[in-house]
């Protein structure tokens, strides 16, 4: 079976792990794919820019960056930095890496935001100007190509917009936009080592999620940016995944580890009934 690996962007994740891993179950025959997120990339970027970044709320309490149209230029130029050095680090590693954005081949599209919904002062309004889009179709058939011919994918956004322009996407729901059109099990790589009952003691880590009682504690659970991890994990549990595990970036062999019995797992079945 395929696994979709997302490696994250954040300045903690060192994805030198990742990429050894990953060169070790290509090595064995395991197909993967790999989507990327870049948020340090793109906020350093634009500090060298002199942009200042404008960050919002959504009423679901989901903290995220505006995408204007000065934003939506560094992001795509850091992006692609991104997937670059990635696809290098990988291929000289070994493994024979191909690296996408999602506007390639259409990989990634879907309905563009124009306006978001957010939350300033307590108050709920519009904002527009955005440059975001909300993926609603893969491109599995370039994916499983690329893959049956051996190669490994490195994909990360943007996104083809509906009107023909390339907008923002979360790395995340990319991730399960990818692992739920391929069937694949998801392993969301990130700074800690999974999803906590108590965000702030690490020895709560919840190792499985097999009912929509223990599904309904994790989302209880998740805060702040893992809020997103799990959205993103329920995407593609809805969609297509297998399983969907939440692991430490920095492990030791940190992809074989959140196969085996590392992070955080959430199977379909927690989802019935929800």
């Amino acid at each position: 079976m395929t696994v979709v690996v997302k490696i994250g962007g954040a300045k903690a994740v060192d994805p030198a792990g990742a990429v050894a891993d990953v060169a070790d179950l290509v090595e064995t025959g395991e197909p993967v794919a790999v989507v990327h997120g870049g948020s340090t990339a793109v906020d350093d970027l634009l500090d060298r820019l002199d942009i200042d970044p404008t960050y919002v709320e959504t009423p679901d309490g989901v903290v995220g960056r505006f995408t204007d149209e000065a934003t939506m230029e560094a992001f795509t130029m850091a992006m692609g930095k991104v997937n670059t050095d990635l696809v290098a680090a990988f291929r000289a590693a070994g493994v024979d890496a191909v690296g996408l954005s999602g506007v390639d081949g259409g990989l990634l599209t879907g309905a563009r935001k124009s306006a978001v919904r957010v939350v300033e002062d307590g108050k709920k309004k519009i904002k527009r100007g955005d440059h975001s889009g909300r993926i609603e179709s893969v491109n599995a058939g370039l994916l499983e190509s690329l893959l049956g011919e051996g190669y490994t994918p490195v994909a990360g956004p943007p996104m083809l917009a509906d009107d023909g322009v390339a907008v923002n996407t979360d790395a995340d729901r990319a991730a399960a936009a990818v692992a739920g059109a391929l069937g694949a099990r998801l392993v969301v790589l990130t700074d800690v080592a999974g999803v906590y009952a108590d965000p702030d003691d690490p020895s709560t880590l919840i190792d499985s999620v097999t009912t929509p009682a223990e599904y309904d504690a994790l989302t209880d659970a998740a805060e702040g940016f893992m809020t997103k991890k799990v959205m993103a994990a329920t995407e593609a549990l809805e969609s297509g995944a297998s399983e969907v595990v939440v692991a430490d970036a920095n492990a030791d062999a940190p992809v074989t580890d959140a196969l085996g019995d590392g992070g955080t797992h959430i199977h379909a079945s927690a989802l019935e009934n929800t």
